[in-house]
């Protein structure tokens, strides 16, 4: 089974989707968005960048 993005309403009534592996776990959260289409279009938008988005490794600055 393939990935595959869902669109569900939060509590607060904002748009989210979130993306879910092959085996069902989700793997990746957005930010609320005031409709489904907004949040169609974000979808949309990851798909577009995601192929030529780079990996940068943060180093953690703990004392």
């Amino acid at each position: 089974m393939s990935g595959k993005f869902e669109i569900y309403e939060d509590k607060a009534g904002k748009f989210r989707f979130h993306l879910k592996a092959g085996n069902g776990e989700i793997i990746a959260v957005s930010q609320g968005y005031e409709s489904k289409s907004s949040a169609q279009n974000g979808i949309d938008s990851v798909k577009k960048h995601a192929p030529e988005a780079k990996v940068e490794v943060l180093e953690s600055h703990s004392a």
